[in-house]
C-alpha cells in the first residue's frame, strides 16, 4: 500500500468476513478487504478438536488469531525496515497468547491472560535503529493496535421482528 493513491491520511480500513458453518464445528469462511479499495476474496476456514467436537480438519479460530498477529507484525517489520531503508538479514518472531478458562453453568467464560512477542531480528544496523523499526511496526501493527485498546463489539442477532442486539 505505499505510495498507494487509494489510501489516503485518515482511510478507513475494513474487512469483511462471512462464515458458514459446515460438518460438526467446522466454519468455511470468505474473508475480504472492501475500503478502501477491495482486495480478495480469501477463502479459509476454521475447526475445533474432538474437545469442541470437531474433527481437526482445519486450524482452530485461535490459531488463526496468534498466526494473525504474528504475521501483521513481521508485516510491518519488512514494510517498515523498507521506508526506513534499513536491511534485514533475517527476522522471526515468536508469539505467545495465554487465556484463563473458568466453567460457568453448562458453558464456560474466558479472558485474556498474556501477550508476548518475541522479535529476533539479524541486522547490520544499530540497536537504536533495530527498536525504533520494531517501536514503528508494533504501532502499524493493526492487530497490536486492537489488543492495546479496549473496544466494544456489537453483536445483533437476526430475527424475524429485525436485529437485535445480544
Amino acid at each position: 500500500m505505499r505510495g498507494d493513491p487509494r489510501l489516503m491520511d485518515g482511510a478507513v480500513i475494513q474487512y469483511d468476513a462471512t462464515g458458514t458453518a459446515q460438518g460438526k464445528m467446522r466454519n468455511d469462511l470468505v474473508v475480504s478487504m472492501s475500503r478502501p479499495f477491495a482486495e480478495g476474496p480469501w477463502e479459509m476456514a476454521t475447526d475445533e478438536g474432538t474437545f469442541h467436537g470437531g474433527d481437526a480438519s482445519a486450524p482452530p479460530p485461535l490459531a488463526l488469531f496468534v498466526g494473525g498477529l504474528t504475521g501483521c507484525i513481521m508485516t510491518q517489520i519488512r514494510s517498515f525496515a523498507s521506508r526506513m531503508a534499513l536491511t534485514l538479514l533475517d527476522l522471526r518472531v515468536e508469539t505467545r497468547v495465554q487465556w484463563s478458562w473458568v466453567a460457568v453453568g453448562r458453558g464456560y467464560e474466558s479472558a485474556p491472560k498474556s501477550f508476548e512477542i518475541d522479535v529476533l531480528i539479524d541486522s547490520p544496523h544499530t540497536k537504536a535503529e533495530i527498536e525504533t523499526l520494531v517501536t514503528q511496526a508494533r504501532r502499524g501493527c493493526f492487530i497490536s493496535q486492537t489488543l492495546g485498546h479496549q473496544n466494544e463489539i456489537r453483536y445483533r442477532l437476526k430475527t424475524q421482528e429485525g436485529w437485535v442486539d445480544v
